[in-house]
């Protein structure tokens, strides 16, 4: 149960900050976004 949410989070995180963005240049900067975002999941 508890990485289920873990994941539902971050899919809940990633859904918000890529409706901020609203458009990526190109699919490279969707990846970065991503990895940041996975990156700071870790860390915390």
């Amino acid at each position: 149960m508890k990485s289920t949410n873990m994941l539902e989070r971050f899919n809940g995180e990633l859904r918000r900050r890529t409706r901020v963005i609203r458009i990526f240049p190109n699919e490279a900067s969707c990846l970065r976004l991503i990895r940041a975002l996975a990156v700071e999941t870790h860390e915390g």
